[in-house]
C-alpha cells in the first residue's frame, strides 16, 4: 500500500508533564508533516522535530524537557515525496525519510545542512534507539544501549573501548537487538568480571535477561578473582524468527554490582567469538576520515581517554620513532599537488614542556603548534603531492622527541577547499568533578563542530521516538538560542548570587561567622554570601534535621544578622536521616512509612528518600522547613554519600529535586544532569533524560576537585564548555579546589593552606567566572591568610569582582534572554577560526566585553600565550597595553594583574 503523506495543523491543548511556566490556553497552530506513523514538525529553519510512534499516537502535551515547542514563529518548508523517500526542506537544511521504513535509523533518515562552505551529510538518529548485534558476532557492551551503567575503563585485560561498568542499582539495562533467521534454541554469552563491589562482598552475582520483554531468565555470574580478570556467563534464549530487543537488567531480586566487557548471541555449545579483526578503512578524496582506522604500526593505538575527538576515538601512541599511521587515499582524480587537512591535539607530555612537534607526511616533515590542552583540537592543511587514483599516506613519528600528538581526522581535498570540520563534540558536560585531577571525561551536549545535533527526548515516552534536529552550521549561538526556547531558558539568579561567597568547609559557629564577616570589612574585602556548612547539625552533624543549639543558639537571628550586614546565607543538606534522629518519627509518618533504610554515610541506622513518592517529598521538605528560618536564602544540596533518587519516570532525579528546592528558594544550589544512582557521585554517564532541565532550576556546584595547578587549568575551558553542551550559565567551581594536591599548613587548627601563587591565581579566576565562591575542605581561603603578595592579590581581584557585578548581573540576564552563556568559549564569537577550537582550553570570553587568558602556571611572574581574535582591537586591563586582533602575543604578570583584555573595536 502507498505510504501518505499528509501536511496538518496540530491544534491541541499544552498540558506541562510538570509545569514550570504559564502555559497557554491553547496550543500554536504548528504544522506538521507525517508519513506513516513518522511525523515532523518544522520549529524553525534549524530545528526540525522527528517522531516515530508505533501505535499512532503521537506527543502534543510538553515533557519534562521540552517545554517550549510551541514558542517559535511559523517557518515556510517545502516537502515532497519521490522514489519512495519524503523531504522537508526549510532553506536551511533538508531532511529526508524514506516512506514506510519504520523506526528512525541511520538508513532511513538524514540530514543536509550548510556548515559555513562545508556541505555536512547527517544521520541524526545513528548510535540511538536499540543497536544491533548479529548472531555468532562479538558485540563489545560500551556500545550497547546502557541505561544506568556508565562506560569505564579503569580495569585491564577489556576489549574494546572499555566496559559496561556497574549495575550497581535496581533498573540498570544493557540492552540490544538481535535477528533470528530461524526460530530456535539459542545461548547469550557474557564476558563479566566479579569481584568485591561497593557493597563489600564478594559473592557470586545475578542479573536478569528477557527477551522481548519475556520469559525472564537468570544469568549467574560466579566471582573472577579480581576486576582485571574476566570469564563467561551464560543464558539460554528461546528465539522466534525475527528481530528482537534483549536486555540485560539488574531488578529488585538481583545482586548487580559487576561489569561486563562484551556478549555473543549463538547456538548452545558455540565458543565465544573473538574480537573481529581490524583491518584498515580507506579514505575517500574530499571526505573526512578517522586517523585511527588506517595502518597502524610503532606503537600507534586508538584511545579514547579525551574529550572532543571525532567518531569512537583517536590515533594515539605517536611516541618514538617507528610510531606510524599509513592512510590510503582512494579516488584522487589526477596526479598533482593536494591538500592533507589534519585535525590534532598538542598537549603536555608528561614532564615536558607543552611546545610544537614535528611529524612526517610521506617522510617530509611538519610542524604542529601547541592547543591549549588534550581537549583541544586544531585543523591544519599540509601540501601533498599525490598521484592518480589510490595513495598511500604515511603520518610518522621521526624522532622519540619529535611527536607525542594526537591525531583525529584526516582529509584529502583540494588546495582551495575549505577546511572541513568532522561531527567532534564542542564541549561536554558531567554531574560534578569530584576527586578530579587535571582531567576529566564528559559527555557531548548540544553543540557539534560540523554544527547539528540530536536532542533526544525518547524517554518522555519510551516505546515512541521523539528526537529535535538542530542544524545550527557554525551559528553556534543560534544554536544555543533555539536550545532556550525549546526546553526553557538558564535561571537567572538574585543578583547578589554573582557577588562573593565564602563557603568554607569548617566548623564554624555563629561566632565564627560573625567574627569572618567582621574581619572582612575591616580587611577591605567584599563578601555577598556566607555559607553554613554541614558541621552545623544535630544530633549527627552530617545527617541531622536540627540546627546545634550550641553552635547557633538563635537561628533567626543569625539569619537576621547576616542580613543586616547586606549578605545573604544558605545551609548544607545531606539527603538521609538517621533512624534515631528525634524528627525520624514524624518524617516517617509523613512518608507514610515508605523511607527506606539502607545505611548510608551515617552509618546502617540511615534513612533515605524517593522524592518521585509525594508523601516521602512531603516528608523532606518537612524536615527543612522545621530546621531552619523561613527567610533562609537558599539550601545547598550536597547529595555526596546519601542515596536518595527519585522513581518518577521520564526525569533525572537531580534536574526532579532541583525543580522542587528551586519551589522553595527560588533556585537550588546542587549537583545536575544526572543522579547519584546512574553512573556515581560524579561520572560523566549520560542518563536518557537529561539534562536539558537543570538549566531553568539550578546553580550547578561541580564538587570537590584537588588543589593543584592541573585542575586549575582543566576548569579554565571546562565552565564554558558546559555551558555550551546544556545552556546551563550558573556554574560554580570550587575556588581553590576542595582538598589534597598542593597543600601546606594552614592558619587555623587543622586546616591547611595553598602555595600563596596557586591561590592568587585561583582567585583571578574566581573573578571573571560565572560564580566567584572560596571554598574548601579546611583549607584556607580568605586572604588574610596568606602573604603579603597573595593577600593583595586576591583583595585586589574580589574587590574587582564587586566592582563588576553590574556587569556580570547584565551578561547573566543576557544568557536568560538569548541562551548565550556568561563565560563563553571563543569560538561561539568565532566560528571560522581554528585558534578558536586551538585555543578554548586556555582563554574565553567573559560576555561579550572581556577576553580571559587565566594564569596557570606557578611562580610570582607567569608568561602567558594569548591569542586575540581578528577584527578587534584589544586593551591590556591593566596597563591599557593594546593588541591588534589576530596576532599572538606572550604575556608576563606577576601575582597582581593577569590576562584580561578588553574589546575596544
Amino acid at each position: 500500500m502507498r505510504d501518505r503523506v499528509r501536511v496538518t495543523a496540530l491544534l491541541s491543548a499544552a498540558l506541562l508533564v510538570v509545569p514550570v511556566a504559564p502555559a497557554a490556553a491553547a496550543r500554536r497552530s504548528v504544522p506538521s508533516v507525517r508519513s506513516g506513523d513518522a511525523r515532523f514538525e518544522v520549529l524553525s529553519p534549524t530545528l526540525v522535530r522527528t517522531e516515530y510512534a508505533p501505535d499512532g499516537h503521537f506527543t502534543d502535551a510538553a515533557t519534562f524537557n521540552v517545554i517550549g515547542r510551541d514558542a517559535f514563529p511559523a517557518t515556510p518548508f517545502r516537502t515532497r515525496t519521490d522514489n519512495g523517500w519524503l523531504t522537508i526542506d526549510t532553506g536551511a537544511l533538508t531532511l529526508r525519510y524514506r516512506t514506510g521504513s519504520g523506526e528512525f535509523t541511520a538508513a532511513n533518515l538524514t540530514v543536509r545542512l550548510k556548515s559555513g562552505r562545508q556541505t555536512v551529510d547527517a544521520t541524526p538518529w545513528a548510535g540511538h534507539g536499540t543497536p544491533d548485534c548479529p548472531i555468532g558476532t562479538l558485540c563489545e557492551a560500551e556500545s550497547l544501549a546502557l541505561q544506568g551503567p556508565g562506560v569505564a575503563t579503569d580495569h585491564s585485560g577489556y576489549t574494546g573501548a572499555g566496559f559496561a561498568a556497574g549495575f550497581q542499582n535496581a533498573g540498570d539495562t544493557l540492552g540490544f537487538a538481535v535477528t533470528a533467521a530461524d526460530p530456535g534454541a539459542y545461548q547469550l554469552a557474557v564476558r563479566y568480571a566479579n569481584s568485591t563491589g561497593g557493597d563489600g562482598q564478594n559473592v557470586t552475582r545475578t542479573l536478569t535477561v528477557t527477551v522481548d520483554g519475556n520469559a525472564p531468565q537468570t544469568l549467574t555470574m560466579p566471582p573472577t578473582g579480581n576486576w582485571d580478570t574476566w570469564a563467561i556467563a551464560t543464558a539460554p534464549l528461546t528465539l522466534t524468527a525475527g528481530r528482537h530487543t534483549v536486555r540485560i537488567q539488574r531488578t529488585a531480586t538481583d545482586s548487580g554490582n559487576v561489569n561486563i566487557d562484551s556478549l555473543a548471541v549463538g547456538h548452545p555449545g558455540d565458543a565465544y567469538p573473538g574480537p573481529p579483526a581490524v583491518t584498515p578503512l580507506p579514505c575517500a578524496f574530499g571526505s573526512i576520515c578517522e586517523a585511527d582506522t588506517g595502518a597502524l604500526a610503532g606503537g600507534a593505538a586508538p584511545a579514547h581517554d579525551h574529550n572532543g575527538y571525532s567518531g569512537t576515538g583517536f590515533l594515539a601512541g605517536l611516541e618514538h620513532a617507528g610510531a606510524a599511521d599509513t592512510i590510503t587515499v582512494t579516488g584522487v582524480p589526477a596526479a598533482g599537488t593536494y591538500r592533507l587537512q589534519l585535525r590534532y591535539a598538542n598537549g603536555k607530555a608528561g614532564a615536558q614542556p607543552v611546545r610544537s612537534r614535528t611529524i612526517t607526511v610521506n617522510g617530509i616533515p611538519a610542524t604542529l603548534a601547541p592547543t591549549s590542552g588534550w581537549d583541544y583540537w586544531r585543523t591544519v592543511s599540509i601540501p601533498i603531492t599525490l598521484a592518480a587514483g589510490a595513495d598511500p599516506i604515511t603520518l610518522g613519528c621521526p624522532t622519540d622527541d619529535s611527536c607525542n600528538v594526537n591525531l583525529d581526522t584526516v582529509a584529502v581535498t583540494t588546495v582551495d577547499a575549505p577546511l572541513l570540520a568532522p561531527h567532534a563534540a564542542l564541549g561536554g558536560y558531567r554531574r560534578g568533578l569530584d576527586g578530579v585531577d587535571r582531567q576529566a571525561l564528559t559527555v557531548p551536549g548540544l553543540l557539534y563542530q560540523d554544527g547539528w545535533s540530536l536532542l533526544d527526548d525518547s524517554a518522555a515516552t519510551p516505546s515512541h521516538q521523539d528526537g529535535y534536529v538542530f542544524g545550527y552550521g557554525q551559528d553556534y549561538v543560534r544554536g544555543l538560542r533555539e536550545l532556550a526556547m525549546l526546553t526553557g531558558p538558564t535561571k537567572l539568579l538574585p543578583r547578589w548570587a554573582y557577588g562573593v561567597w565564602y563557603s568554607e568547609y569548617y566548623d564554624r559557629d555563629a561566632t565564627g561567622f560573625e567574627q569572618i564577616v567582621q574581619r572582612a570589612k575591616a580587611e577591605g574585602v567584599p563578601l555577598d554570601v556566607v555559607v553554613v556548612d554541614t558541621d552545623f547539625k544535630s544530633p549527627d552533624r552530617w545527617n541531622g534535621w536540627t540546627i546545634d543549639p550550641a553552635k547557633f543558639p538563635d537561628p533567626p537571628a543569625f539569619v537576621d544578622w547576616v542580613h543586616a550586614q547586606g549578605l545573604h546565607t544558605g545551609f548544607n543538606i545531606h539527603p538521609s536521616i538517621l533512624g534515631s534522629d528525634p524528627k525520624f518519627a514524624a518524617a516517617q509518618a509523613t512518608a507514610k512509612g515508605k523511607l527506606r533504610r539502607v545505611g548510608c554515610n551515617g552509618g546502617a541506622d540511615c534513612y533515605v528518600f524517593d522524592w518521585g513518592d509525594p508523601d516521602q517529598l512531603a516528608a523532606y521538605f518537612q524536615l527543612h522547613r522545621q530546621m531552619a528560618p523561613s527567610d533562609v536564602d537558599f539550601w545547598w544540596l550536597d547529595w555526596c554519600c546519601d542515596g536518595s533518587s527519585s522513581s518518577k519516570a521520564g526525569v533525572t532525579p537531580d534536574a526532579w529535586i532541583n525543580q522542587q528546592h528551586a519551589k522553595e528558594t527560588g533556585f537550588a544550589f546542587s549537583r545536575a544532569y544526572g543522579s547519584l544512582q546512574s553512573g556515581g557521585y560524579s561520572s560523566p554517564t549520560a542518563v536518557p533524560t537529561g539534562p536539558w532541565a537543570d538549566k531553568r532550576t539550578t546553580l550547578h556546584f561541580t564538587g570537590d576537585t584537588t588543589s593543584d595547578w592541573e585542575t586549575l587549568q582543566f576548569e579554565v575551558g571546562y565552565t564554558g564548555g558546559e555551558s555550551v553542551a546544556t545552556g546551563l550559565a550558573a556554574i560554580s567551581h570550587d575556588i581553590g579546589g576542595h582538598t589534597q594536591g598542593l597543600q601546606e599548613p594552614g592558619t587555623e587548627p587543622g586546616s591547611t593552606k595553598l602555595p600563596d601563587d596557586l591561590y592568587a591565581r585561583w582567585v583571578q579566576l574566581g573573578t571573571f567566572q560565572p560564580i566567584d565562591r572560596l571554598h574548601s575542605n579546611h583549607s584556607d581561603r580568605l586572604p588574610w591568610q596568606y602573604g603579603p603578595a597573595a593577600r593583595a592579590s586576591a583583595t585586589k581581584f574580589l574587590n574587582l569582582r564587586e566592582q563588576l557585578l553590574p556587569y556580570t548581573y547584565r551578561t547573566a540576564a543576557d544568557a536568560t534572554r538569548t541562551g548565550t552563556p556568561i563565560v563563553r568559549p571563543l569560538y561561539l564569537a568565532y566560528p571560522t577560526e581554528q585558534e578558536a577550537y586551538a585555543t578554548a582550553g586556555a582563554e574565553y570570553l567573559y560576555g561579550d566585553k572581556y577576553l580571559v587568558a587565566p594564569v596557570t602556571t606557578p611562580g610570582t611572574s607567569a608568561t602567558t600565550t594569548v591569542w586575540f581574535p581578528p577584527g578587534n582591537t584589544w586593551k591590556d586591563y591593566f596597563t591599557n597595553q593594546t593588541y591588534a586582533g589576530g596576532t599572538t602575543a606572550q604575556i608576563t604578570t606577576t601575582l597582581d594583574t593577569m590576562p584580561v583584555f578588553l574589546r575596544t573595536t
